[in-house]
């Protein structure tokens, strides 16, 4: 896994190009889906079975976009594996936050963590579809932020299902040794 400095999203890397943009809608989507699988092997370490569901599925979603878009690549005869992403260090912005995660967190909590990220990875492509010069790249960017719109909206319509959260985490029954 990248790392990143705590509270700081990485650099969006220049974009010159559909194959760039390609290749990093791919890394998006794969590191996505990495962190999923991460929460919900952490989930199911601490028998959260409800947000190891929620994650493996969450990673499911992720994983059939990355799909799509290698697919997408072979059609246009584009290597996606490549990885012009060069001064982009750290997770994408559809990662979930590690820190945020929590052993006692709800299905709210795990879905406001998938929300900002898919908000994260909405704002990324309709910036580079509003801004960019290149009229493929815009209409790329544009069909992903779509996407990413489809994914808010899910996210939106899941929390309906779930009550906010309300767990006092200071009160932590199993809180970890600190040597003190």
């Amino acid at each position: 896994m990248r790392k990143k400095t705590a509270g700081s999203r990485p650099k969006t890397p220049p974009i010159a190009s559909v194959a760039e943009l390609v290749a990093v809608a791919h890394r998006i989507e794969t590191d996505a889906v990495e962190r999923y699988q991460l929460l919900a092997d952490q989930m199911e370490t601490h028998n959260n079975v409800e947000l190891t569901r929620m994650f493996l599925d969450l990673a499911r979603a992720e994983r059939l976009h990355a799909e799509e878009i290698h697919r997408l690549a072979a059609d246009r005869g584009i290597d996606d594996a490549a990885d012009p992403i060069g001064p982009w260090q750290g997770d994408g912005p559809e990662a979930i936050d590690l820190g945020e995660a929590h052993y006692q967190m709800t299905p709210y909590d795990a879905l406001r963590l998938a929300l900002a990220g898919e908000q994260r990875a909405l704002a990324f492509y309709s910036e580079l579809a509003a801004a960019h010069t290149d009229p493929a790249v815009r209409k790329l960017a544009g069909a992903l932020a779509d996407e990413e719109q489809e994914h808010v909206d899910l996210c939106h319509r899941l929390l309906h299902r779930y009550p906010p959260d309300v767990t006092d985490r200071d009160a932590d029954p199993d809180r970890p040794h600190t040597g003190d």
